[in-house]
């Protein structure tokens, strides 16, 4: 692996300033790194933040929202100074996004075909007929049958899966360096959802990209993943290797939501769960964001917001339990 990150995040601040004066920091205050052929799970349940993160580094952040502080480097380069025009060159080249429903994502009233080709012609200045070739291409690469037919047909013609396998075609055209999927096995059966994550996987490999998956789903994130960032609250709060994670995870949070996967090997009558819910961004209580919902709440966890702490080598966490880097709690 390169020792050189594709993708930096520092003190990344995204918020919202509301009509009534109220903000809501819907990321606040992140920092992680991304390798050449490395994924990055980033895992969480809705409205924790996964899907702004993303959407900050893609520089799509819709306003009332914007970027108030921090920087996001693509290979050494700072995006958050460059202008429209300039990202525009960048998206789609140098890095590209799966959004979570590709009907939303792709317009029906072009052929994918058509949408792909653009993509190579405004990157890559490809001729109308070698944009077309390399499209086919494309499409028999992600494992799309009859792919002369497919370039000429539109979304709605497809299956789920096979407008994902579009998606991934679009995003991987022109080899970017980092390729970011949201939520991208969403409303896809069992069987579809492992056969997307093992393409994005084998995708990754050939093109040595580097892959931010976003998930709620540890169980994927186990299989697939070699590091892992939990987000709660607009924060990253534990970030370790996965082994690591599911062998000795820390934070309450990860712990709830491993506690909360069915298993093959521990019979139980039910399932953990984690009481409540997450908060809306502009309503986070003051201090740790997880403390209304927290089993081993303590007085400052209401009172000041923990930082993220070393307790082990590539395993950091945000939680008061671990300030000394050792605890009771310990799994």
């Amino acid at each position: 692996m390169s020792s050189n990150p594709v993708l930096t995040v520092d003190h990344l601040q995204t918020h919202f300033h509301m009509e009534d004066n109220q903000t809501a920091k819907a990321v606040d205050n992140i920092s992680f790194s991304i390798f050449p052929g490395e994924t990055v799970a980033l895992v969480g349940e809705s409205g924790s933040g996964k899907s702004m993160t993303a959407l900050s580094i893609m520089q799509l952040v819709a306003k009332p929202g914007r970027i108030v502080d921090g920087s996001i480097s693509l290979n050494g380069i700072d995006l958050l100074p460059l202008t429209d025009k300039e990202m525009t060159a960048i998206r789609g080249k140098e890095m590209s996004m799966i959004f979570q429903e590709p009907m939303t994502a792709l317009n029906p009233v072009f052929t994918v075909g058509n949408q792909i080709s653009e993509v190579l012609r405004k990157h890559l200045k490809l001729p109308k007929k070698e944009a077309r070739d390399k499209t086919i291409n494309l499409l028999k690469t992600v494992g799309i049958p009859r792919a002369e037919s497919v370039v000429d047909e539109y979304p709605h013609q497809l299956s789920g899966g096979m407008r994902q396998r579009v998606m991934i075609a679009m995003a991987i055209s022109c080899n970017p360096n980092l390729l970011i999927a949201d939520e991208p096995t969403t409303a896809l059966d069992v069987t579809m959802q492992a056969q997307i994550l093992d393409l994005l996987k084998d995708m990754k490999d050939k093109y040595q990209m580097a892959l931010l998956l976003i998930t709620h789903d540890l169980g994927i994130v186990a299989e697939y993943a070699d590091r892992v960032l939990v987000m709660y609250g607009g924060q990253i709060v534990e970030e370790s290797p996965v082994a690591k994670l599911v062998e000795s995870n820390k934070h309450p949070y990860t712990k709830g939501l491993l506690e909360s996967l069915p298993s093959m090997d521990v019979e139980v009558d039910r399932l953990g769960t984690i009481k409540g819910t997450v908060p809306p961004a502009h309503q986070f209580p003051i201090g740790c964001r997880f403390s209304a919902r927290c089993p081993y709440v303590m007085d400052k966890c209401r009172e000041v917001t923990p930082a993220m702490e070393k307790v082990d080598s590539n395993h950091f966490i945000r939680c008061y339990l671990y300030e000394k880097g050792v605890s009771e709690h310990d799994s």
